[in-house]
């Protein structure tokens, strides 16, 4: 696998791209340099050598708070991560987003498999099996207010509600379910100032196959009237 994404992510490289919050671009000496998408066009940034550093430059956003869900957008600016290989680009983006890059080398391999919310929901065991219960309009609205890109998470939703083929939600915006839309983008709400960028880049999708963790938790929470 990990092979199948470096020659993903080598192709991508002929040209700068953006992953999530992440701005990847090659240097004329054949580095990576990685930041804040928002800090494309900023100097004086901290910058850091070890892939690994990517680790605690996820951990938390800008007001110091952890951040539980990676794909959430809120990653901290102030940075510029320089790696030297291929290989270290690849782990640096899997700290950074944990599983996305597996995620997208078997989409763009036509081999990613989904799974329904009902289905993610009817296998919990434990304290978790009381969010079976929760009810369609009661994760219509859930669905909107968790997974939606402005403040919520990244990710472009590829599963459906069912295994009829449901949509996740009925008030998202229909570019919640496209691969091919910017969610990064698309998080600004309406009427905000976009930062300043200096390169047009192409975008490699955040997907998501299947409800994480900790929506299955908010299902219980609704079901429980927390």
């Amino acid at each position: 696998m990990p092979d199948s994404i470096e020659k993903l992510l080598k192709a991508a490289l002929t040209a700068p791209f953006y992953f999530g919050e992440i701005f990847v671009q090659k240097t004329t000496s054949g580095r990576f340099v990685l930041s804040h998408r928002d800090d494309e066009s900023v100097d004086h940034l901290q910058t850091f050598r070890n892939a690994q550093d990517a680790i605690e430059i996820a951990k938390y956003d800008d007001a110091g708070n952890y951040r539980p869900l990676k794909t959430a957008p809120n990653l901290r600016h102030g940075w510029r991560l320089e790696l030297d290989t291929l290989e270290e680009l690849r782990c640096a983006l899997d700290y950074f987003y944990p599983g996305r890059l597996a995620i997208f080398a078997a989409w763009k391999r036509d081999q990613l498999q989904t799974t329904p919310l009902r289905e993610t929901l009817d296998r919990q065991s434990g304290m978790y099996r009381v969010a079976a219960k929760i009810s369609d309009p009661e994760l219509d609205d859930l669905v909107a207010d968790f997974c939606r890109s402005n403040g919520g998470c990244l990710r472009t939703i590829l599963w459906k509600r069912d295994g009829d083929g449901a949509i996740a939600s009925t008030k998202l915006p229909r570019e919640k379910f496209d691969p091919t839309c910017d969610q990064t983008a698309a998080s600004i709400p309406p009427g905000s100032a976009t930062p300043a960028t200096a390169t047009t880049a192409a975008t490699v999708p955040l997907l998501c196959q299947e409800a994480c963790n900790l929506l299955v938790a908010e299902c219980r929470k609704v079901v429980k009237g927390e």
